[in-house]
């Protein structure tokens, strides 16, 4: 029988060559001493365009993720790192290194059962809820949510209601009288000057998210913000009534003059809140706070045994506190509701 190798100095077994050369392997990672910063202002299947400003002119980037990131999502609103090539030059592409601390997280959940946060924007600090008054009928129950969110994420809310020349927006704004949100109402499609001119004094100087459900008029309002935007715009169906889906995802567009940021965002028709701890809403009502410190332990706050009511009763939380103390337990309830609208 022959044998099938040779000797003993034959190589019986294929030696792979490391793949990275002779180089040993290391756990410390780049450093980028040398990234430059930018501002995210839209993501696009796995592609970010980046603003970077170098001090004598602003050109927006192209660029990936960097595997050293691993599974870190990054946002419109995010301020992040680069490397590579930032020209701006058609065809270039730069890689994201390093997502900077975030001032400000605005998140949601699909629903109030699934425990998966999905970060909206970055680094905002103002949420422009939009509803219409009419044609969609305007869904409480959902700007209830954006409240939460706002309140729980640290943004300033503001509420805009559209097509006021459809319906007087005295009745609804009454259901937030007690909560002081500010609000701006406007007419229909083209809005009135008087009400533009309002909303932009809001706007200035600050990163404000637009949010609302399909068919209010959020992408209208925001070519007439921003004139260039030229973002779509849909009819209510007239049977469900509801809008159609314009904007697929979020993009950060800046105001006349680079006086502040607006960034507009899909329609939404559930804003599932799973996330959000009942503590961090009641801390936004600071006038009623105190009174939960003789609340049995694990009170929602909306139960007989609820230290509140006689906190109220005694004038403790003002002439305004009833109603307030119902606006925080309609609050509270909507975190604790489904979420879908």
């Amino acid at each position: 029988m022959s044998q099938r190798y040779g000797g003993e100095d034959d190589a019986r077994v294929r030696i792979r060559p490391n793949r990275h050369g002779s180089r040993p392997r290391t756990k410390d990672r780049p450093l980028h001493a040398d990234a430059v910063t930018g501002f995210v202002v839209g993501v696009d299947r796995g592609r970010y365009r980046v603003l970077v400003d170098d001090g004598s002119s602003t050109q927006q980037v192209t660029a990936m993720r960097a595997r050293e990131l691993g599974r870190k999502g990054i946002v419109v609103g995010d301020r992040v790192g680069l490397v590579g090539d930032t020209s701006g030059a058609p065809g270039s592409l730069a890689r994201i290194v390093r997502i900077h601390e975030r001032t400000t997280v605005l998140r949601r959940t699909a629903d109030d059962t699934d425990p998966v946060e999905r970060v909206i924007v970055a680094n905002a600090d103002q949420l422009v809820i939009v509803s219409a008054l009419a044609n969609p009928e305007p869904r409480p129950r959902l700007i209830d949510r954006a409240l939460v969110a706002a309140y729980d994420a640290g943004l300033d809310p503001l509420l805009v209601l559209t097509k006021a020349d459809l319906r007087s927006p005295e009745d609804f704004l009454g259901q937030y009288a007690p909560l002081d949100v500010p609000s701006v109402v406007t007419s229909s499609a083209a809005f009135d000057e008087g009400g533009l001119d309002l909303l932009l004094g809001h706007l200035r100087g600050r990163v404000s998210v637009l949010l609302g459900h399909s068919g209010v008029g959020k992408s209208t309002l925001v070519n007439a913000l921003v004139p260039d935007a030229a973002r779509a715009t849909g009819e209510v169906n007239d049977i469900t009534g509801r809008g159609r889906h314009t904007s697929t995802s979020a993009v950060a567009l800046p105001l006349p003059d680079d006086d502040g940021w607006v960034i507009d965002t899909p329609g939404v028709r559930s804003f599932g809140l799973a996330h959000i701890d009942v503590d961090r809403i009641i801390t936004n009502f600071p006038d009623l706070e105190a009174g939960t410190e003789e609340c049995p332990r694990g009170c929602t706050h909306d139960e007989d045994e609820c230290a509140l009511d006689g906190w109220v009763a005694g004038g403790h939380a003002g002439p305004a506190g009833a109603s307030r103390l119902e606006s925080l337990r309609r609050l509270l309830r909507t975190r604790n509701a489904a979420a879908e609208d």
